[in-house]
């Protein structure tokens, strides 16, 4: 086309597009800053690495290498591409492996489902970058790197390699390749467009097509999968919501619902606030959400009460557990499976010491109740159990309350629940803030209360944090 330098575009794609010193640094520090704001998580971050973008004119040279068969160019950026992935992957394996952190964070999870979203972007963004290449628009070039974000996606799969994740490791990857594969047949198409091999006959004209063809084909097929089971999960997700819902009596919600589509069955746990349980509400609803989403369902729901004059919360089943009790032999058996219904946990984690007539049992996250929720629940276990002294631990992520000092004096219950806490769980509170004085105090408390606590070194405002690795024990 008039208007476009073909050798000095083709000049600047060699230029770049091949393996050099200053491309494997910025593969290093793109990988890196990319891993950063992957485990931070941070959006910011990740669009710094973003901007880098060293992957972009490998794969653009790969691409302008094919619209004019020049395998010589072919060859130097797949050989740029390739050795930068596997430096950007293996740095991110390494780093992953002396980090601290390797949670799955949200930016990560969102690198490990592509659809076909992900390929009309990679599709759009290399005809976007094609064209500012060709027609030297140096700035919109910007713009397509923080679209595709090639780095992210490579070292998403390092992380999964590093964590033995197939799950991460082929999502990321399938990303990565998706996106690689796209830029490059469109760069190549967009080249053919503007000019760029016009020697090459249409024999070869028809081959690039076929191979853009079979290429977008190819990738189709996993990511349409994909994104039809997220337009069917999302789907879903509102019908059990809706079907559940519908269930019980006016002025019940909803508090949690927990799906696991890969389990088959489908696999619904719930927990329901409704003031009049619903008996036999796990096969009604099961049969329900089965006809309704049209695949089988294991379906259970924890119904708690709320108590309509008091406006507290309690569980649905303490009273018919507290019957159960009282109508049984008594033995630990009994007991152990009273406790579990009470907890809502399994009978099998239930620690029964019969010579001391002693229960303990983990509590069930719900959502909402902190720490003085789940002492309240252990007392209320305790009078559904007569003759026997129940211990109900609490979540172990469960925050510990704050801590007032009014004129000097601490606030006692606020030390009562972190000691109840601290020995229920077996676990250390670090007292921060405060004066030195103060920290050691605190500490005191807590200890005099049954529970274990270490004063930190941090000021600021008085607090109580769970600590995070126990100090070691000399011999």
């Amino acid at each position: 086309m008039s208007g476009v330098d073909h050798a000095a575009v083709i000049r600047q794609i060699a230029e770049d597009s091949g393996w050099s010193g200053r491309y494997a640094f910025l593969i290093l520090i793109s990988a890196s800053i990319s891993l950063l704001g992957l485990l931070m998580p941070s959006v910011a971050v990740l669009i710094g690495a973003m901007l880098l973008s060293p992957l972009m004119m490998p794969i653009i040279g790969l691409g302008f290498g094919i619209a004019t068969l020049d395998f010589r160019e072919i060859r130097r950026a797949a050989f740029a591409l390739s050795a930068g992935a596997s430096i950007a992957v293996a740095l991110s394996v390494l780093l992953v492996f002396i980090s601290p952190v390797q949670t799955i964070t949200s930016e990560i999870a969102g690198r490990t489902q592509p659809t076909l979203f992900d390929l009309l972007v990679a599709l759009l963004s290399a005809i976007a970058g094609a064209y500012a290449l060709i027609r030297g628009r140096g700035g919109t070039v910007v713009g397509v790197a923080i679209a595709i974000a090639l780095m992210p996606p490579l070292v998403v799969v390092g992380f999964g390699i590093a964590t033995w994740n197939w799950t991460i490791f082929s999502g990321a990857l399938l990303l990565f390749l998706t996106n690689a594969i796209t830029i490059a047949l469109t760069a190549a198409l967009v080249a053919r467009g503007y000019g760029f091999g016009r020697h090459l006959s249409p024999h070869h004209t028809g081959w690039q097509l076929a191979l853009f063809v079979v290429a977008v084909g190819v990738l189709s097929i996993p990511l349409g999968a994909a994104l039809h089971q997220i337009a069917f999960e999302a789907v879903a997700q509102r019908q059990i919501r809706d079907t559940v819902q519908a269930r019980f009596p006016q002025g019940s919600r909803l508090s949690q619902v927990d799906i696991d589509f890969a389990s088959k069955p489908i696999q619904v746990r719930a927990v329901m606030l409704t003031p009049v349980p619903v008996p036999g509400a796990d096969r009604v609803l099961a049969s329900d959400l089965q006809a309704r989403i049209g695949r089988a369902v294991d379906f259970h729901v924890d119904q708690v009460r709320t108590s309509v004059e008091t406006g507290a919360t309690e569980v649905a089943q303490i009273a018919r557990a507290q019957e159960a009790n009282r109508q049984g032999s008594g033995g630990q058996a009994r007991a152990a499976e009273t406790l579990a219904l009470l907890a809502g946990t399994d009978v099998a984690k239930v620690i029964v010491d019969e010579e001391n007539r002693v229960l303990r049992a983990p509590a069930a996250a719900l959502p909402g109740l902190g720490l003085e929720g789940y002492r309240a629940l252990e007392a209320r276990a305790g009078h559904a159990l007569p003759g026997w002294t129940v211990a109900m631990s609490p979540p172990g992520d469960a925050t510990l309350p704050p801590v007032a000092v009014e004129q000097g004096v601490v606030d006692g219950p606020a030390l009562d629940l972190a000691g109840w806490a601290s020995a229920r769980l077996d676990r250390t509170v670090l007292v921060e803030g405060g004066t030195a004085a103060l920290r050691q105090s605190v500490a005191r408390g807590i200890a005099a209360r049954g529970g274990q606590a270490q004063p930190g070194a941090s000021a600021g405002r008085l607090r109580l944090a769970w600590q995070v690795k126990e100090p070691a024990v000399a011999d």
